[in-house]
Formats: structure tokens, sequence, C-alpha cells
């Protein structure tokens, strides 16, 4: 049996762009969902958001995380989800995000952070196929984790680059 190299090699034999490891765990909806943990910078609790006019209405607006201007992403909204008041458990959890060659700090709004889970090579599927009219380039695959199905999300391509350019634009803002 041959080791598995990162990126194309298992993509290929597999069809999963998805790497064993470990995930951070959260609920939007009633979804549960992944991001890799080398991906979040913290979590922190749901805090006042300064609305940015003229954004999108998946852009909730910005906070100040320690004298840093932070843009912020509802996914319930971007995943065109009823809207649902913020309660205790509501967070944002902060991301990189890969813009062309710079990174990008901004923050998701998540229902629920679950827990941080190890998602082993055994454990991940394919995306499903939905038909072209379906967009699931976000998605690095789907990780089994007891009897439920975890999205692993690919930070780096939830938003459009139209859409991160609106970030960036309400992070300088």
């Amino acid at each position: 049996m041959t080791k598995q190299t990162e990126g194309a090699p298992r993509e290929a034999a597999t069809g999963v762009r998805a790497k064993p490891g470990k995930y951070l765990t959260f609920e939007v909806g009633q979804e549960v969902y992944g991001l890799e943990i080398l991906k979040v910078q913290e979590i922190i609790g749901i805090m006042r958001v300064t609305r940015v006019p003229g954004t999108p209405s998946f852009i909730r607006g910005v906070i100040n995380l320690r004298g840093k201007v932070i843009p912020l992403v509802d996914l319930r909204a971007k995943f065109v989800l009823p809207a649902k008041e913020d309660t205790e458990r509501t967070c944002i959890i902060v991301v990189q995000v890969r813009r062309e060659s710079q990174l990008l700090t901004m923050g998701i709004i998540v229902d629920e952070v679950k827990e941080v889970s190890v998602i082993g090579a055994a454990q991940l599927e394919p995306v499903p196929e939905f038909g072209g009219a379906i967009e699931t380039g976000f998605l690095l695959g789907v990780g089994k984790s007891g009897s439920r199905f975890v999205m692993l999300l690919d930070v780096d391509h939830v938003l459009l680059g139209t859409e991160i350019a609106s970030v960036a634009q309400a992070a300088g803002a």
C-alpha cells in the first residue's frame, strides 16, 4: 500500500479535495459544516456589529477586534436560509481567506460551534453530483462523523471573487 501525497493524486483518485485531519465543526440551520482547523484564527461570541451601507445582504457588517476592522459574512444569508435571531450560541469564526496572492481576515457568523473533529481518509466522500445548475465548488468533500454528515467547506471558495471584493471593501470602510 502506498502513502497518498497531498493535493492532486488523492483528488484524482477519489474525487475528494478534503484532506484527512482536524476540522472545526459548526451548525448553520439544520446542517453541520466543517472548516480545516488551520484556517481558523479564533472563535468569539457574537458582538456589536456595525452595518456597512451598500454591501450585499450576506455581509452583516464589520466588528472592531482588538483595533482591527473585521468584515463579517453571515453564512445563513449566504446559503439563502431564513434569518434567525442571534442567541448566546451564535458565534463568529475568524478565518483567513486567500484572495489572489493576499490573505484577508474575516469572520463568518454561524448558529453554533460544535467541536473539533478528526476526520480520517476512510470518512471522506466526494461532493455529490447535483447537475450543472448547482454550485458546489465551495465544498471540499463530505465527512462522516458518527451518524451525521459534515459538509467540509473550502473557506477560500465560499465567496465568489466579486463577493470577496465586497468583503474586502467592507473591511476598508
